[in-house]
């Protein structure tokens, strides 16, 4: 069964850099899973993704070595569940507020000791090229579990979620927690209660033992996020990707004498 070097990376403590899948297309998945990332996460959240295209953006970014996350639609043991039979590494639980939701997010993710996912399902096994013995035998140490930090109410309890046994990183969301103060969503800002709480978020997760992670923008970003301390980190996604390169080729060409 191959190892989720991801999950490995984090716990000793090195930066794991990824993107995301917002287009839900198999096709960039392929080509994204090829040009040096650790990660890839489908964005089930947010996109118009069905379980099919899911099985199909796992396959394509495990066959390249590359390690498939997905993030649920909502913290639910279906959606849990169903991600993880299709062939997913790991999830991310978006608007995990509290220590209660983080531990139902593991017990979801783990079998019986450490959880109730149920057996079954084939792709599974097959994602990580293994036997379906041998998948139930190590997967609760080979799946990721990281719960999103992107809600005031997820600050204030941020050391009881942390704590939680099972999680294995935490990832900020920095436009829906500008959004939750009241502020206008943004990669980035300078209001000194999201900073505040970026800090609060980041110490805390290191005490704890948890890997500590956010989505920055671009390169020159995730570089200044690695450099204060976090860890496992999203650059973009496919479609930012996509639309910068668009628009600076637009851009680059002269608009005299087009109609």
């Amino acid at each position: 069964m191959r190892t989720n070097t991801v999950k490995a990376g984090l716990a000793q403590g090195h930066p794991q850099i990824g993107t995301w899948l917002s287009l839900a297309s198999p096709m960039a998945a392929r080509f994204l899973a090829r040009v040096g990332l650790d990660w890839i996460t489908l964005d089930l959240e947010h996109s118009p993704a069905t379980w099919e295209t899911a099985d199909a953006c796992f396959s394509a970014v495990a066959s390249a070595g590359c390690v498939p996350l997905a993030r649920i639609p909502v913290n639910d043991l279906v959606h849990i569940k169903r991600t993880m039979d299709c062939g997913a590494w790991g999830i991310v639980v978006p608007m995990c507020n509290t220590a209660a939701e983080a531990a139902a997010a593991v017990a979801a993710c783990k079998y019986h000791p450490m959880g109730h996912r149920s057996v079954g399902g084939a792709l599974r096994a097959l994602s990580f090229e293994t036997t379906e013995a041998e998948y139930f035998r190590r997967a609760n140490d080979e799946t990721l579990v990281v719960v999103q930090a992107e809600h005031v109410q997820a600050v204030e309890n941020c050391e009881a979620i942390f704590s939680t046994p099972g999680v294995d990183a935490m990832f900020v969301g920095p436009n829906d927690l500008l959004a939750s103060m009241g502020q206008e969503p943004a990669m980035d800002s300078d209001n000194p209660d999201f900073r505040d709480a970026l800090r609060m978020l980041l110490d805390t997760a290191q005490r704890c033992g948890v890997a500590p992670g956010i989505h920055a923008g671009d390169a020159a970003m995730a570089c200044r996020r690695i450099e204060e301390g976090w860890r496992f980190v999203a650059i973009g996604s496919d479609l930012t990707f996509m639309l910068d390169g668009a628009r600076a080729a637009a851009a680059g060409v002269p608009r005299e004498g087009r109609m």
